[in-house]
């Protein structure tokens, strides 16, 4: 068995391991194009309702109406904002991008960015951190935010629009528990209810301490009935998963209380 990567850093920790981006700011007011393209400028912004939803890019084009279609590469991996305690992050770019920010009237403003600093193969997808970063870093124009849409109009005259998804905290209505499973390199067969000649995930929870460490002897692998939200298992690779679990409100008859979903990958292992 050999350990072979490390997928994710917490966002938190992104400062020790990055670089501000270097985007140059500017003032210059976004032009009548840009302007007729959006909606009437908010009169005031709700965070909480920025921060209910995670917010995927749709639609983005510059000045002169063009498309910029180097924010869309990744066709099915839609670039994603979130904001949360006074920090956006953007996802499904190359690395995890963030900063803090501050909202006054229809304006948003991104301090300065931060990111990981991985290398991506995948064609243009290493650009799309710089395109994402420039757009994102300084005073924004929030041009109409709903409980479906978000449009951002940067100083250059750029139109971003964003379509929202509520967060799990939203659906479940709370915070949930953070947890963490190993999750075994097989599946086995199980059956469960309606679960005829089924295969069930083989899990285990992983307990650590405040200090970072385990804490604890690892139990006997066990049958996952259910999914857990943002995880495809690959046969062959054990995972140890960070997950946030929810207490799902009349759930149904032959459904869980409990709704798992992804964090992140702490530790992944290829198991021969």
């Amino acid at each position: 068995m050999k350990r072979i990567l490390l997928l994710s850093l917490p966002l938190a920790l992104m400062v020790a391991c990055s670089n501000p981006s270097n985007t140059p700011k500017t003032d210059t007011a976004p032009t009548d194009s840009a302007v007729a393209a959006a909606s009437t400028p908010a009169a005031g912004i709700d965070a909480s309702q920025l921060s209910a939803n995670h917010w995927l890019l749709d639609n983005a084009v510059d000045a002169s109406g063009k498309r910029v279609d180097g924010l869309f590469v990744r066709a099915d991996k839609p670039v994603t904002l979130d904001f949360k305690e006074g920090r956006v992050s953007a996802s499904n770019t190359c690395n995890r991008i963030g900063g803090g920010y501050t909202l006054e009237g229809d304006a948003l403003t991104v301090g300065n960015l931060m990111s990981t600093n991985m290398a991506c193969a995948e064609a243009g997808v290493m650009e799309l951190d710089s395109l994402v970063s420039e757009r994102l870093e300084g005073k924004l124009t929030v041009r109409s935010l709903d409980a479906s849409t978000l449009v951002l109009a940067t100083a250059k005259g750029d139109v971003l629009t964003f379509r929202a998804e509520p967060t799990a905290e939203t659906r479940y209505g709370g915070e949930g528990e953070r947890v963490f499973l190993e999750v075994d390199a097989q599946t086995k067969p199980c059956s469960h209810g309606v679960m005829k000649d089924a295969t069930c995930l083989q899990v285990r929870e992983v307990k650590y301490g405040e200090n970072g460490l385990e804490q604890g002897e690892r139990g006997a692998f066990e049958n996952f009935y259910g999914n857990i939200e943002g995880y495809t298992h690959e046969p062959g690779i054990r995972n140890v998963l960070r997950l946030k679990r929810y207490q799902v409100k009349n759930p149904p008859a032959d459904g869980s209380s409990l709704a798992y979903v992804l964090d992140m990958v702490v530790v992944s292992e290829k198991v021969k």
